[in-house]
């Protein structure tokens, strides 16, 4: 079963210049990913941010899986004659 992160992932105009925020908050997919990256933990990161919850954290986690599965190029598979 795979996540819905859709449901957590909003993308408005009038919101964060228009940047992918997770909903009902104004924290963005990027500060997450970004905290991820550096390190942080899903503790620390819900520590800095109390608007967020584990399951977003998690739909932000599935969207990067997404997206870097769509977005990486498949490796040529060699051909023997």
């Amino acid at each position: 079963m795979s996540m819905n992160y859709q449901f957590y992932l909003v993308r408005d105009p009038a919101i964060c210049g228009g940047e992918t925020v997770i909903r009902g908050t104004r924290v963005t997919l990027r500060t997450v990913l970004a905290s991820l990256a550096e390190g942080m933990t899903a503790a620390e990161i819900l520590q800095d941010f109390p608007t967020l919850d584990e399951k977003a954290i998690r739909a932000v986690i599935a969207f990067a899986a997404v997206s870097a599965e769509e977005d990486l190029p498949l490796p040529s598979v060699p051909t023997f004659a």
